[in-house]
């Protein structure tokens, strides 16, 4: 006996329509950006308690030629990649590309941009973006009940 399944398209449809919205509508630019890796590199980005934190991979690239800006909520990374070309060898892939890489974020928090830290090492910049203060979470210390009782009185 051969099983019989129903196809109904309206409900293929809303299973698509269900990971489209899951995934978000910015992922199918990143992969298109992706495409392009002259223009781009790879990065993660995260939050703790009292900062921002951003690593990205920048193979080849020196120290002096990067430059990290904030403008408001946005941070943009810029790299310089001085890659040398060969004019005297016939390349099968090349897939090292010189010139710039530029990327920009919106954190979505207000960030502390006087008090970050920047680090390279080994072709990774950590970038650290302290929150602004008022974000921070803080102690409210209790005082004694009686000393809050006569300041309610006075």
């Amino acid at each position: 006996m051969t099983a019989h399944i129903n196809w109904d398209p309206f409900a293929d449809l809303q299973n698509t329509m269900d990971r489209l919205f899951d995934q978000g509508f910015s992922r199918p630019w990143r992969l298109i950006e992706r495409e392009n890796p002259a223009s781009s590199f790879p990065v993660d980005i995260w939050e703790g308690e009292n900062a921002i934190h951003i690593q990205a991979a920048l193979p080849g690239v020196k120290p002096d030629d990067v430059s990290i800006s904030t403008a408001g909520e946005t941070v943009t990374i810029k790299a310089d990649n001085h890659v040398e070309v060969s004019n005297e060898v016939t390349y099968h892939l090349r897939e090292l590309h010189e010139g710039q890489f530029s990327r920009s974020f919106s954190l979505n928090v207000p960030i502390d941009a006087d008090k970050a830290e920047a680090k390279f090492e080994h072709g990774m910049l950590h970038l650290t973006l302290p929150k602004a203060e008022y974000l921070r979470p803080r102690q409210i210390k209790v005082s004694n009940g009686a000393t809050a009782n006569n300041a309610l009185h006075s």
